[in-house]
C-alpha cells in the first residue's frame, strides 16, 4: 500500500472525493490486522477457522477465493466458478508474489485460468498473510504486494490422533464437498494429512438463467511430516497433489481438461534458522471439445516447472528484532497451440505461446524492527533481486525476433526495494505511516507471449522483452482503535508506478485468433497511479451481538489511459451476527455502487450498483472429546441477478444457493 511523490491525475468529479480522504491517508494503512495487534504489523492475516468448532465464517467449508475477497486489499477477478485471480491493491495478478509456505510458484496457463491459489484447498490452510506493497515480503520483488498462504501443519507432543471429518452440499450448483483430515502427534513424530473433493455442476443466475460451463472437479491431497532431531533441530517434509478437471470457464472461449499440480518440500528447523528446498510440477491443459460450436479447434497446453530454496534466520538484540533471508529458484514455462484445420487436407498449425521461457532469480533481504521508545518502532526492510529471463527454444526466439530483429536470448535484471514505516501503539489506538519503493520485471507472458487471445477486449496480444523494468514509489498509513467493544480501522495507500506495463494496439499487424479485434502490443506507460481506501469497523452490544461494517474504495489512471481496467468502485458490507451458547446466527449485506469509471478500450462497459442479501446458522453438538458443527444457509436470498467489476466479460454471479456444512471433529 503506497502513494506517490508526483502530482495525480484524477478527473474533477473525483477532487473533492480524493482530497477528503487524502487527509486520512496521512494517518492510515492497510497493512494490520485486529488478529495481530502486537506482533505483525505489517501484514494483514486472513484466519482460516475451518478446524474449530467455534468458527464463525459464514460458511466453512467454502473455497478459498471467496476467504480472500473478504479481505479490503484483494479483489478476485471471476472467470468462471472455480480458479479466481487475486487483484492485490487493484493491480493484477504480475505485479505481486503468491508463495506456499515461501515456495515460489509459477503458474502454467497463459489465459490466468490457474493463479496459484488454486493449487490448494481452504482446508490445508491455518491463515493467509497478505502483505501490502513492499512491507515484509520476503518472496521477491514485486510491486503490488504478496500473499503467502500459510498451511497447518503439527507440533510434538503427548502421543495422541484427532481428525475431522467434512461434508457440504449447495442446492445452486449441487456442488459436492468431502473430505477428512488427519493429526498424529507424539514426542518426536508429527503428521497431518487432509483430502477434500470439490464437484459442481453449471450454476445458474439470479432469475434462474443457467449459466454454461461453470461447472468444475478438484481433487485435492495434503501432507506434512515433521521429525525432531535433538532438542535444538528438526526436520520437516510436504507434500501436495492437485488435480482440477473438467473445469468450465463461461467468460472465456476454452475450457480446461486437467490443471494438476505437485508441490514439494523438505525444510530444517533450527530455532529461529529455517532452510528449505523445495520443487514443483504444474500442467494446464486447455480443452475446448465441449463447446458445441467453435471457429477452430485447439489445443492449448502449458507447464511449469520450479526448483528452489530460501533460507531464513531470525533474531533479537537490544532494541533490534531482525530477519535475514536469502533465497533462490529455477523456473521454466512453457506452452503451445496446435489449431486443427477444418479443410481436408490442409495442415494444421503449431506455435509456441510461451518458448520455454527460463527463469534464474537470486535474492536477499533484510529487516529490521527497531524499537525507539515505549510506544514508537520503525521497521525498514530492503532487499535486491538477479533475474535472468532466457529463451530455451529456438523456434519461439526466431518468432519473437520477427518483432523485435535485434532481442538478445538473454535477458538480466537487478530488481531493487526498500521500504521504512513508523508505528506508533499505545493501548487502545495504533498510528502507522510508510513509504516504499520496488521494482519488477515483465512477467513470462509481458516479455515473451506469442499472439496471447485476452476474450475481455478481444485483441491478441504480443509480449515485448526489451522493456525495462516497472517501478513503484508508494506511501500508506492506517488507523486502528478498540476497545473493549468497539474496534475500528481507517487504513489507505497510493502507488505512483513508472514504466507502467499494458497492452496497446499495433496497427497493421495480422491477427491470429479468428474474430479478435487486433493485436497489441505490451509497451509502457510514462506514470500509472493507484489510489486504495478501506475502513472497517466492529461492535459488540447487548452480549450476544456483533455488528460488523466495511467499504473500500479504489481508483487508477494513467499517461493517456483516463481510466485502468478492473478497478473497484466504492463497495460495502454490513452484517449483524447473534451468538449464544452452542447457536450462532448472522445476516450480511454487501453490494456496490455503480461502476461509472471503466475502459471501454478494455472491453469494459457501465455497470448499475447491486446489494446482494446473506442469511446463516450454525448450531455445535458436543459429545464428550467429539463434536458435529452443522452449520446452513442461504446465498443471495433475493435471487438478484447482478455482475461485478470483477467478473470477466460481466458473467452474472450465482442466484440463490442453500447450503449445508456438516464438520465431524474426533
Amino acid at each position: 500500500m503506497k502513494v506517490a511523490v508526483s502530482t495525480l491525475n484524477w478527473n474533477s468529479k473525483d477532487d473533492c472525493m480524493f482530497r477528503l480522504t487524502c487527509l486520512l491517508i496521512l494517518f492510515s494503512l492497510n497493512v494490520y490486522s485486529q488478529d495481530t495487534m502486537k506482533t505483525d504489523l505489517l501484514k494483514e492475516v486472513v484466519i482460516i477457522h475451518k478446524r474449530s468448532l467455534s468458527d464463525k465464517t459464514d460458511k466453512p467449508l467454502s473455497s478459498l477465493d471467496k476467504y480472500l475477497e473478504k479481505s479490503n486489499m484483494v479483489n478476485m477477478v471471476r472467470r468462471g466458478a472455480y480458479a479466481w485471480e487475486p487483484y492485490l491493491n487493484g493491480m493484477s495478478a504480475e505485479r505481486s508474489v503468491v508463495t506456499i509456505d515461501g515456495m515460489r510458484i509459477y503458474a502454467a496457463c497463459t489465459d490466468k485460468m490457474d493463479p496459484v491459489t488454486s493449487y490448494v484447498d481452504i482446508m490445508n490452510l491455518a491463515k493467509v498473510n497478505v502483505h501490502s506493497g513492499q512491507s515484509g515480503s520476503a518472496g521477491g520483488s514485486a510491486i503490488a504486494g504478496s500473499i503467502d498462504l500459510v498451511r497447518n501443519k503439527g507440533v510434538f507432543g503427548k502421543k495422541e490422533m484427532s481428525g475431522m471429518l467434512f461434508t457440504g452440499f449447495e442446492t445452486n450448483s449441487r456442488q459436492q464437498v468431502i473430505g477428512g483430515a488427519l493429526t498424529y502427534s507424539q514426542p518426536k513424530v508429527f503428521t497431518n494429512l487432509d483430502f477434500t473433493y470439490r464437484h459442481a455442476g453449471n450454476y445458474k443466475a439470479g432469475g434462474g438463467g443457467e449459466v454454461l460451463y461453470s461447472q468444475y472437479s478438484k481433487y485435492n491431497v495434503s501432507a506434512i511430516a515433521g521429525y525432531k532431531v535433538n532438542e535444538h533441530s528438526q526436520l520437516e517434509a510436504s507434500l501436495i497433489y492437485d488435480r482440477a478437471v473438467n473445469v468450465g470457464y463461461p467468460a472465456l472461449t476454452m475450457d480446461v481438461g486437467l490443471a494438476r499440480g505437485v508441490i514439494a518440500s523438505l525444510a530444517y528447523i533450527r530455532h529461529g534458522w529455517e532452510t528449505k528446498v523445495y520443487y514443483n510440477t504444474i500442467k494446464h491443459v486447455m480443452d475446448d471439445t465441449k463447446r458445441p460450436v467453435v471457429a477452430i479447434r485447439m489445443d492449448m497446453p502449458g507447464w511449469s516447472k520450479t526448483a528452489g530454496f530460501y533460507s531464513s534466520l531470525k533474531g533479537s538484540f537490544k532494541k533490534h528484532d531482525w530477519k535475514a533471508n536469502i533465497s533462490g529458484h529455477y523456473n521454466k514455462s512453457l506452452a503451445e497451440m496446435t489449431m486443427y484445420s477444418n479443410t481436408p487436407g490442409e495442415k494444421d498449425m503449431f506455435m509456441l505461446t510461451w518458448p520455454g521461457v527460463l527463469t534464474y532469480y537470486g535474492d536477499v533481504y533484510g529487516e529490521d524492527r527497531y524499537t525507539l521508545a515505549k510506544n514508537w518502532h520503525v521497521l525498514v526492510n530492503g532487499g535486491v533481486g538477479v533475474q535472468d529471463n532466457v529463451v530455451d527454444d529456438h523456434l519461439g526466439l526466431e518468432s519473437l525476433k520477427i518483432f523485435y530483429p535485434g532481442m538478445e536470448r538473454s535477458k538480466v535484471r537487478v530488481l531493487k526495494r526498500l521500504s521504512t514505516a513508523l508505528n506508533f501503539t499505545q493501548a487502545h489506538v495504533q498510528y502507522t505511516l510508510g513509504v516504499a519503493y520496488g521494482e519488477r520485471a515483465p512477467s513470462v507472458s509481458e516479455g515473451y507471449g506469442y499472439y496471447l487471445f485476452n476474450s475481455f477486449d478481444r485483441y491478441d496480444y504480443i509480449g515485448n522483452p526489451e522493456m525495462k523494468q516497472e517501478k513503484s514509489v508508494s506511501v500508506n498509513g492506517a488507523v486502528f482503535l478498540h476497545a473493549s467493544k468497539f474496534s475500528a480501522k481507517l487504513s489507505g495507500s497510493y502507488f505512483h508506478l513508472m514504466d507502467y506495463i499494458i497492452g496497446r494496439p499495433r496497427p497493421g499487424l495480422s491477427v491470429m485468433t479468428i474474430g479478435a479485434a487486433g493485436v497489441k502490443i505490451y509497451e509502457q506507460l510514462g506514470y500509472a497511479n493507484i489510489f486504495n481506501v478501506g475502513a472497517e469497523a466492529d461492535y459488540q452490544f447487548a452480549g450476544h451481538f456483533t455488528w460488523s461494517n466495511r467499504v473500500g474504495y479504489r481508483r487508477g489512471s494513467g499517461e493517456g489511459v483516463k481510466n485502468l481496467p478492473l478497478i473497484q468502485p466504492f463497495t460495502y458490507s454490513s452484517g449483524l451476527a447473534f451468538g449464544w451458547k452452542a447457536f450462532a446466527a448472522d445476516v450480511n449485506c454487501n453490494g456496490a455502487a455503480a461502476q461509472d469509471k471503466y475502459n471501454a478500450a478494455f472491453g469494459e462497459q457501465a455497470l448499475p450498483g447491486y446489494a446482494v442479501l446473506n442469511l446463516s446458522a450454525s448450531y455445535k453438538f458436543s459429545f464428550g472429546k467429539q463434536g458435529l458443527m452443522v452449520k446452513t444457509g442461504a446465498e443471495n436470498l433475493l435471487d438478484k441477478k447482478y455482475t461485478t467489476f470483477a467478473d470477466w466479460n460481466r458473467v452474472p454471479r450465482m442466484g440463490r444457493n442453500v447450503f449445508v456444512n456438516l464438520i465431524w471433529r474426533y
